[in-house]
């Protein structure tokens, strides 16, 4: 506060504190490493074969992590269903056909891709990362809450069983599969006329 010409006082805000050194440098650093992780995911994208094996070994490695400390079900748990709903996202199209028509239920129709809710490469991404973090929290004692894993099993299969017929029926419904092999071919008739003829050999 510092008193004025007339008398009064007048309070005078506090100047702004600016980020020091060691933040600026820290996220320079965290955007650096950002940028480096994102430019070898993109160069990963072609590579569908590798990167589907390297999500085995990473599964195998939690599943054999959580058979030797024989625990952690509740997190296992957790993983199953987060990859339950990715799942379904993977199959589901990017559009309900109920709401917006964009399949083709007939063979005159123009031929249109599947795309998918979820695409394959985030799918990929999804489920490989679900299952590190899941496997780092096998080694916090917090998250092994005990439980009779018998019963989460059985729900698990259930809801399983359950969300997949419900897509299934879906996709007999509005007559689509979550795959595309590619634009059908028509087999036409093969024109006999003598002008056609008189040019063949």
């Amino acid at each position: 506060m510092e008193p004025s010409a007339d008398g009064s006082i007048t309070t005078t805000a506090p100047a702004a504190a600016t980020p020091g050194p060691s933040s600026s440098a820290i996220s320079q650093w965290k955007f650096a490493v950002s940028q480096r992780f994102q430019h070898y995911l993109d160069k990963s994208t072609p590579y569908l074969l590798y990167r589907w094996i390297a999500f085995l070994c990473v599964a195998l490695i939690y599943g054999v992590r959580v058979y030797l400390v024989q625990g952690f079900y509740v997190v296992s748990y957790a993983l199953g269903i987060y990859l339950l709903n990715l799942f379904i996202g993977f199959l589901s199209p990017q559009d309900d056909p109920e709401f917006d028509a964009t399949l083709p239920i007939r063979s005159s129709e123009e031929f249109r891709p599947f795309v998918r809710r979820l695409p394959e490469f985030k799918f990929w991404y999804s489920i490989t990362k679900a299952f590190c973090i899941a496997f780092a929290l096998t080694f916090f004692g917090i998250f092994d809450v005990p439980v009779f894993w018998p019963i989460l099993l059985f729900y698990w299969v259930m809801l399983c069983t359950l969300m997949l017929r419900r897509q299934i029926l879906h996709m007999m419904k509005y007559k689509y599969v979550p795959f595309s092999t590619g634009k059908q071919k028509y087999g036409g008739k093969r024109d006999s006329s003598p002008e056609r003829e008189s040019l063949n050999p």
